[in-house]
Protein backbone atom coordinates (compact mmCIF):
# COMPACT_ATOMS: atom_id res chain seq x y z
CA UNK A 1 0.00 0.00 0.00
CA UNK A 2 1.21 3.50 -0.80
CA UNK A 3 1.81 5.46 2.41
CA UNK A 4 0.36 8.96 2.30
CA UNK A 5 -0.02 9.60 6.05
CA UNK A 6 1.95 7.09 8.09
CA UNK A 7 5.73 7.53 8.06
CA UNK A 8 7.95 4.47 8.48
CA UNK A 9 11.60 4.71 9.52
CA UNK A 10 14.09 1.91 9.99
CA UNK A 11 17.36 1.88 11.93
CA UNK A 12 18.82 -1.61 11.80
CA UNK A 13 16.36 -4.01 13.45
CA UNK A 14 14.23 -1.18 14.92
CA UNK A 15 11.26 0.14 12.92
CA UNK A 16 9.50 3.36 13.93
CA UNK A 17 5.92 4.02 12.85
CA UNK A 18 5.16 7.75 12.93
CA UNK A 19 1.58 8.91 13.07
CA UNK A 20 0.79 12.45 11.99
CA UNK A 21 -0.23 13.32 15.54
CA UNK A 22 -3.62 14.63 14.43
CA UNK A 23 -7.02 12.96 14.67
CA UNK A 24 -6.68 9.49 13.16
CA UNK A 25 -8.38 9.25 9.79
CA UNK A 26 -9.53 6.26 7.76
CA UNK A 27 -6.56 6.31 5.40
CA UNK A 28 -3.95 6.59 8.15
CA UNK A 29 -5.61 3.77 10.10
CA UNK A 30 -5.62 1.56 7.01
CA UNK A 31 -1.93 2.29 6.40
CA UNK A 32 -1.13 1.35 9.99
CA UNK A 33 -2.90 -2.00 9.59
CA UNK A 34 -1.11 -2.68 6.31
CA UNK A 35 2.36 -1.87 7.63
CA UNK A 36 1.88 -3.76 10.91
CA UNK A 37 0.66 -6.81 8.98
CA UNK A 38 3.77 -6.70 6.80
CA UNK A 39 6.07 -6.28 9.81
CA UNK A 40 4.53 -9.33 11.45
CA UNK A 41 6.01 -11.41 8.62
CA UNK A 42 9.49 -9.83 8.73
CA UNK A 43 11.85 -11.79 11.01
CA UNK A 44 14.56 -9.12 10.70
CA UNK A 45 12.46 -6.67 12.73
CA UNK A 46 13.25 -6.96 16.44
CA UNK A 47 11.49 -3.93 17.92
CA UNK A 48 8.74 -1.57 16.74
CA UNK A 49 8.28 1.99 18.05
CA UNK A 50 4.98 3.87 17.75
CA UNK A 51 5.53 7.65 17.71
CA UNK A 52 4.13 10.74 16.03
CA UNK A 53 5.29 13.84 14.21
CA UNK A 54 2.96 16.12 16.13
CA UNK A 55 2.54 17.43 19.69
CA UNK A 56 0.03 14.64 20.33
CA UNK A 57 0.45 10.92 19.82
CA UNK A 58 -3.16 10.63 18.68
CA UNK A 59 -5.99 12.85 20.02
CA UNK A 60 -8.80 10.59 18.80
CA UNK A 61 -10.68 9.70 15.64
CA UNK A 62 -11.30 11.95 12.65
CA UNK A 63 -14.81 12.37 11.27
CA UNK A 64 -14.17 9.97 8.38
CA UNK A 65 -13.03 7.11 10.62
CA UNK A 66 -15.51 4.35 11.43
CA UNK A 67 -13.66 2.23 14.00
CA UNK A 68 -15.97 -0.73 13.38
CA UNK A 69 -15.05 -0.91 9.69
CA UNK A 70 -11.63 -2.50 10.27
CA UNK A 71 -10.84 -6.19 10.59
CA UNK A 72 -8.27 -6.44 11.98
CA UNK A 73 -8.36 -3.00 13.52
CA UNK A 74 -5.08 -1.05 13.91
CA UNK A 75 -4.77 -1.85 17.62
CA UNK A 76 -5.21 -5.56 16.94
CA UNK A 77 -2.61 -5.38 14.18
CA UNK A 78 -0.12 -3.80 16.58
CA UNK A 79 -0.91 -6.29 19.34
CA UNK A 80 -0.33 -9.18 16.92
CA UNK A 81 3.27 -8.14 16.22
CA UNK A 82 5.76 -10.74 17.45
CA UNK A 83 8.53 -8.29 18.48
CA UNK A 84 8.04 -5.87 21.38
CA UNK A 85 6.28 -2.59 20.58
CA UNK A 86 7.19 0.62 22.45
CA UNK A 87 4.86 3.64 22.39
CA UNK A 88 6.15 7.21 22.79
CA UNK A 89 3.19 9.08 24.30
CA UNK A 90 2.90 12.86 24.36
CA UNK A 91 0.16 15.48 24.38
CA UNK A 92 -3.28 13.95 23.97
CA UNK A 93 -3.63 10.17 23.85
CA UNK A 94 -7.38 9.85 23.50
CA UNK A 95 -10.03 7.35 22.43
CA UNK A 96 -8.60 5.30 19.54
CA UNK A 97 -5.23 6.88 20.33
CA UNK A 98 -5.26 5.32 23.79
CA UNK A 99 -6.37 2.02 22.29
CA UNK A 100 -3.34 2.09 19.99
CA UNK A 101 -1.05 2.79 22.96
CA UNK A 102 -2.67 -0.02 24.96
CA UNK A 103 -1.89 -2.45 22.14
CA UNK A 104 1.82 -1.72 22.64
CA UNK A 105 3.92 -3.60 25.18
CA UNK A 106 5.79 -0.67 26.76
CA UNK A 107 4.59 2.92 27.04
CA UNK A 108 6.74 5.98 27.76
CA UNK A 109 5.09 9.35 28.38
CA UNK A 110 6.16 12.98 28.56
CA UNK A 111 5.10 14.97 31.67
CA UNK A 112 2.34 16.85 29.85
CA UNK A 113 0.65 13.75 28.42
CA UNK A 114 -3.08 13.26 29.07
CA UNK A 115 -4.74 9.87 28.63
CA UNK A 116 -8.51 9.70 28.04
CA UNK A 117 -11.06 7.31 26.62
CA UNK A 118 -14.35 9.23 26.79
CA UNK A 119 -16.22 7.32 24.07
CA UNK A 120 -19.18 6.50 26.35
CA UNK A 121 -19.85 10.21 26.90
CA UNK A 122 -20.24 10.50 23.12
CA UNK A 123 -22.74 7.63 23.07
CA UNK A 124 -20.42 4.93 21.74
CA UNK A 125 -18.20 2.17 23.05
CA UNK A 126 -14.46 1.78 22.61
CA UNK A 127 -14.11 -0.76 19.83
CA UNK A 128 -10.38 -1.41 19.41
CA UNK A 129 -9.92 -3.33 22.62
CA UNK A 130 -10.02 -0.46 25.09
CA UNK A 131 -12.60 -2.04 27.39
CA UNK A 132 -10.46 -5.19 27.63
CA UNK A 133 -6.84 -3.98 27.54
CA UNK A 134 -7.24 -0.99 29.85
CA UNK A 135 -8.41 -2.98 32.91
CA UNK A 136 -5.68 -5.56 32.28
CA UNK A 137 -3.04 -2.84 32.19
CA UNK A 138 -4.28 -0.26 34.71
CA UNK A 139 -6.74 -2.23 36.84
CA UNK A 140 -10.52 -2.48 36.86
CA UNK A 141 -11.18 0.55 39.06
CA UNK A 142 -9.06 2.92 36.99
CA UNK A 143 -10.47 1.53 33.75
CA UNK A 144 -14.08 2.00 34.89
CA UNK A 145 -13.39 5.56 36.03
CA UNK A 146 -11.85 6.39 32.67
CA UNK A 147 -14.40 4.57 30.50
CA UNK A 148 -17.64 5.27 32.39
CA UNK A 149 -16.88 8.65 33.95
CA UNK A 150 -14.51 9.95 31.29
CA UNK A 151 -11.78 10.65 33.85
CA UNK A 152 -8.34 11.44 32.47
CA UNK A 153 -4.89 10.49 33.73
CA UNK A 154 -1.82 12.65 33.55
CA UNK A 155 1.58 11.04 33.04
CA UNK A 156 2.33 10.66 36.75
CA UNK A 157 -1.05 9.08 37.51
CA UNK A 158 -0.69 6.83 34.48
CA UNK A 159 2.67 5.64 35.76
CA UNK A 160 1.21 4.92 39.21
CA UNK A 161 -1.60 2.94 37.59
CA UNK A 162 0.83 0.88 35.53
CA UNK A 163 -0.31 2.33 32.23
CA UNK A 164 3.07 3.98 31.70
CA UNK A 165 6.48 2.38 32.27
CA UNK A 166 8.48 5.60 32.44
CA UNK A 167 8.00 9.38 32.31
CA UNK A 168 10.63 11.26 30.32
CA UNK A 169 11.02 14.81 29.00
CA UNK A 170 11.52 13.37 25.51
CA UNK A 171 9.35 10.28 25.13
CA UNK A 172 10.63 9.63 21.61
CA UNK A 173 14.26 9.56 22.71
CA UNK A 174 13.48 7.32 25.70
CA UNK A 175 11.46 4.98 23.46
CA UNK A 176 14.40 4.70 21.04
CA UNK A 177 16.75 3.96 23.94
CA UNK A 178 14.47 1.21 25.23
CA UNK A 179 14.09 -0.15 21.71
CA UNK A 180 17.88 -0.33 21.38
CA UNK A 181 18.13 -2.25 24.64
CA UNK A 182 15.44 -4.68 23.52
CA UNK A 183 17.04 -5.13 20.10
CA UNK A 184 20.19 -6.49 21.76
CA UNK A 185 18.27 -9.32 23.45
CA UNK A 186 17.41 -12.70 21.98
CA UNK A 187 14.42 -12.24 19.64
CA UNK A 188 13.06 -15.73 20.32
CA UNK A 189 13.14 -15.20 24.07
CA UNK A 190 11.43 -11.82 23.73
CA UNK A 191 8.73 -13.22 21.48
CA UNK A 192 8.01 -16.18 23.74
CA UNK A 193 8.06 -14.04 26.89
CA UNK A 194 5.54 -11.70 25.29
CA UNK A 195 3.38 -14.67 24.34
CA UNK A 196 3.62 -16.12 27.86
CA UNK A 197 2.41 -12.89 29.45
CA UNK A 198 -0.38 -12.25 26.92
CA UNK A 199 -1.78 -15.78 26.81
CA UNK A 200 -1.12 -16.54 30.45
CA UNK A 201 -3.19 -13.58 31.63
CA UNK A 202 -6.27 -15.27 30.18
CA UNK A 203 -5.63 -18.68 31.79
CA UNK A 204 -6.03 -20.14 35.29
CA UNK A 205 -2.70 -20.18 37.13
CA UNK A 206 -2.23 -23.95 36.70
CA UNK A 207 -2.69 -23.74 32.94
CA UNK A 208 -0.56 -20.59 32.72
CA UNK A 209 2.32 -22.37 34.43
CA UNK A 210 2.00 -25.24 31.96
CA UNK A 211 2.16 -22.69 29.15
CA UNK A 212 5.31 -21.16 30.63
CA UNK A 213 6.90 -24.61 30.82
CA UNK A 214 5.94 -25.45 27.24
CA UNK A 215 7.40 -22.21 25.95
CA UNK A 216 10.60 -22.84 27.90
CA UNK A 217 10.94 -26.23 26.24
CA UNK A 218 10.37 -24.57 22.87
CA UNK A 219 13.04 -21.96 23.58
CA UNK A 220 15.58 -24.71 24.34
CA UNK A 221 15.41 -25.77 20.69
CA UNK A 222 16.46 -22.37 19.31
CA UNK A 223 19.89 -21.35 18.08
CA UNK A 224 19.65 -18.15 20.15
CA UNK A 225 19.37 -20.19 23.34
CA UNK A 226 22.49 -22.15 22.40
CA UNK A 227 24.32 -18.92 21.56
CA UNK A 228 23.35 -17.40 24.89
CA UNK A 229 24.79 -20.37 26.77
CA UNK A 230 27.95 -20.40 24.65
CA UNK A 231 28.49 -16.68 25.19
CA UNK A 232 28.05 -17.10 28.93
CA UNK A 233 30.68 -19.80 29.17
CA UNK A 234 33.02 -17.98 26.74
CA UNK A 235 32.57 -14.75 28.73
CA UNK A 236 31.68 -12.73 25.63
CA UNK A 237 28.63 -10.76 24.43
CA UNK A 238 26.11 -12.99 22.62
CA UNK A 239 25.31 -12.56 18.95
CA UNK A 240 21.65 -13.39 18.50
CA UNK A 241 20.23 -14.16 15.05
CA UNK A 242 16.55 -14.66 15.84
CA UNK A 243 16.64 -18.37 15.06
Amino acid sequence: MRLDHLRVEREGPVVTLRLRGTALGRREAAELVSVATDLAEDPSVRVVVLDSDGPDLCPGAADDLDPLSFSPDPAAALAALRPPVVAACRGRVASVGLELALACDVRVAEPGTVFTIADVAAGRLPSWGGTQRLPRVAGRSTALAMILLGESLDAAAAQRAGLVTAVADDAGARAVTLAGQLAELAPAALELAKEAVARGAELPMRDALVLEGDLNHLLQTTADRAEGLAAFFDKRPPTFTGR
